[in-house]
């Protein structure tokens, strides 16, 4: 017996829950005042989604099907799998958008889908998805379609003038744990995808092209998601991996995901899944690389195995791996040094930076910049203060670690 639209969207966004990479970030505003339109990719709402500057962002987050040709053991959806099975058709996602934008539910869709008969036909039917929301009833909200890695570069592309973000899904952090666990898929055909959205992506950006009639491409740029523990790579292995993406194919963000145990699971995976403290510390490492100037070296090597430190943050680890460099004098160091200050964020260090040509800091100078003064104080000199020998202090590290009764997260 058909399923109805409702058994269907529960089915279907369920089984997109496995997907992390849907943050609307980096996308631009359409202007709906000037031209009409429906939706906007701007404002609070219902949501399961957060820009960084703390917007909640309101997606339709869904999977067209859950059928899939592929059988990847780590997968839910993979066609071995006895799960329950459903299917939109185009129009049907189509609908579902729009009404729930005019409900206010939304700001935007995420799409994504197992592989139904080939790659081209998936990918062709998701495109058909985007083009009919924006041509034909003008939708000026978020889209973030999930390309489908051996999908034509043409078709890739006609995407790219619909989506705001496109991304395709590296899965796993290594060659070999895709060859043993999703043998049918190609690492070197996902990177080449990824290669040949960055070329098209930088070609629409080059200054030269900057003309009013230039076709929008794929504003939000592309991201990717790795699964977290469902091989046995480390925490080191996985961060190199992600800082060669992020230099290869220029992606605007790296997803981590905690592996989820499944049903009928192959012998080749883990009984339980990693903490999901552990996904939150790659977070956080991948935010050092990126924004405050460490190397991936240097945020894994102090500890045992490549792994990060569960107990505590990556840059508070490090910063108790290498106290010789502190403390730091806050009116005096430069600003490569006070990002690596255990407290000081990138918003903290600009007003540090930016106060102290006018009068030399206290702490409650840094209090009033919003830092937490427990944890900086034991790191910097400032004006009137200075941590004695708290730095040396063989007890510093169990200042910091989680109380018993918050070591549920672990």
């Amino acid at each position: 017996m058909k399923k109805s639209l409702n058994e269907r969207l529960a089915i279907l966004s369920d089984a997109a829950k496995y997907d992390a990479s849907c943050a609307s970030s980096g996308t631009t505003k359409r202007d709906s005042s000037r031209s009409g339109g429906l939706g906007s990719t701007e404002g609070m709402g219902i949501c399961h989604a957060y820009a960084p500057d703390g917007r909640c962002i309101s997606l339709l987050k869904i999977l067209m099907t859950n059928f899939c040709i592929y059988d990847c053991a780590y997968c839910i959806n993979r066609s071995s799998s006895n799960v329950e099975r459903a299917r939109f058709s185009v129009e049907e996602v189509v609908w579902l958008t729009l009404e729930f934008y005019r409900r206010n539910y939304i700001e935007g869709l995420f799409l994504s889908s197992g592989i139904i008969r080939s790659s081209d036909h998936t990918m062709e039917e998701m495109v058909r998805i985007a083009r009919e929301l924006r041509t034909t009833h003008n939708f000026r909200g978020y889209i973030h379609l999930k390309s489908i890695p051996e999908a034509s570069p043409l078709l890739i592309e006609e995407a790219g003038l619909y989506a705001d973000r496109l991304s395709i899904n590296v899965e796993l952090p290594t060659d070999a744990g895709i060859a043993r666990l999703a043998p049918e898929k190609r690492p070197s055909g996902i990177r080449k995808s990824m290669g040949d959205l960055r070329l098209k992506i930088e070609a629409a950006n080059d200054p030269t092209l900057q003309t009013k009639r230039r076709k929008r491409f794929v504003p939000g740029g592309q991201s990717t998601q790795m699964i977290v523990g469902a091989d046995d790579a480390n925490d080191s292995t996985i961060l190199g991996t992600s800082a060669r993406l992020y230099g290869s194919y220029a992606l605007r963000r790296v997803y981590y995901s905690a592996f989820s145990p499944i049903p009928d699971a192959s012998k080749n995976l883990p009984l339980i899944k990693p903490p999901l403290m552990r996904e939150h510390r790659l977070y956080q490492a991948d935010w050092l690389y990126r924004f405050y100037g460490f190397d991936i070296k240097e945020i894994t090597e102090s500890q045992p195995g490549g792994m990060l430190d569960l107990a505590l943050d990556p840059k508070l680890a490090w910063a108790l791996a290498n106290r010789a460099r502190f403390p730091v004098d806050v009116n005096a160091a430069e600003r490569e040094m006070l990002l690596r200050v255990p407290g000081l964020g990138t918003k903290a260090v600009n007003g540090i930076v930016s106060a102290r040509r006018f009068r030399r800091l206290r702490l409650e100078d840094l209090a009033r910049l919003k830092v937490s003064l427990k944890k900086v104080r034991s790191f910097v000199v400032a004006e009137g203060w200075s941590p004695h020998r708290l730095i040396d202090r063989t007890d510093l590290r169990a200042m910091f670690e989680p109380q018993p009764q918050q070591m549920a997260l672990f």
